[in-house]
């Protein structure tokens, strides 16, 4: 098939883009929430992944606009979209964790297999790398929910280079330093140790 709007895979775009979209706003959600907490740097870990998706739904919607020169009126789509989270930000990283999860192993690997039944080899290939993208947000979101549940964001058990967000001011030590002893930011600035990268 060579006709994009005439396409499932053109369904599936639309389907993706909201979903973007809706991930987009649900993790700024978590963004304030974690940012109100004082939680300042687990905050701009979650910007990254919010501005990962904005990019997503950009790179989807500029794929929509390739099936016609005309205007895009409205799209029919009927799909579920989550709509799980609270305001309590532990939760809300174990449901972003799920929702990502969805994402990366279910969601978008369909979508390729129906693209490239359907010939668009390329829209297979950016929905494969969206799922990839996806599966390192999981990755996050759990890393992050584990060291809030179990009390190990700011405390570690060997030494650990802490760093100001602020400031940049540099602490060597098990535990993140209760107030910055350079600008006094509150340990909430402090960059959080994790593994996985944004």
């Amino acid at each position: 098939m060579s006709n994009l709007k005439e396409s499932k895979t053109y369904i599936n775009l639309a389907k993706a883009y909201a979903g973007e979209c809706q991930a987009r706003v649900r993790y700024e959600f978590l963004e304030y929430g974690a940012r109100q907490g004082g939680l300042v740097a687990m905050a701009n870990l979650v910007a990254k992944v919010v501005f990962n998706e904005f990019n997503h739904a950009r790179m989807l919607y500029t794929f929509i606009q390739t099936a016609t020169d005309a205007t895009i009126s409205n799209i029919d789509i009927a799909t579920g979209y989550p709509f799980k989270e609270k305001w309590n930000i532990l939760d809300n990283l174990r449901l972003a964790t799920e929702n990502e999860k969805d994402e990366a192993e279910l969601i978008y690997p369909e979508y390729a297999k129906i693209a490239e039944k359907e010939g668009f080899k390329d829209i297979a290939g950016l929905f494969k790398n969206l799922a990839a993208v996806e599966t390192s947000h999981k990755l996050l979101f759990q890393d992050l929910y584990e060291q809030l549940k179990s009390g190990a964001m700011y405390k570690k058990t060997k030494k650990t280079l802490w760093r100001c967000g602020d400031c940049g001011h540099e602490s060597n030590l098990e535990q993140a330093p209760a107030i910055c002893p350079l600008c006094q930011a509150k340990q909430g600035t402090v960059l959080i140790k994790t593994d996985v990268m944004v």
